[in-house]
């Protein structure tokens, strides 16, 4: 089951890549985001797409690819990375 953010993420992937169908109601949060294995069938082009709206969107930098691939394995991963950065004190 998705907490909020995971659900948020999931449907702004939906948008992103401009599926027709919503997700599948029993996606896990562990599902693999990118790749053959992923329940959304993405791949690195989409990638990027989703790290740029992930950026703007939750004012994260994921900053290379090496970082990128690591917080794109799962909605979890994404979601995880977005609260550490947020819970971090400005400056």
């Amino acid at each position: 089951m998705l907490d909020p953010l995971e659900k948020e993420l999931a449907d702004m992937i939906m948008e992103i890549c401009r599926f027709q169908s919503p997700p599948p109601p029993e996606l896990s949060p562990d599902a693999a985001l990118i790749g053959p294995d992923s329940p959304f069938g993405l791949d690195s082009l989409d990638a990027v797409e989703i790290v740029v709206a992930v950026q703007r969107k939750f004012n994260v930098r994921i900053d290379s690819q090496e970082t990128s691939r690591r917080v794109l394995q799962s909605l979890r991963t994404l979601a995880g990375f977005i609260r550490s950065r947020r819970e971090r004190p400005a400056g």
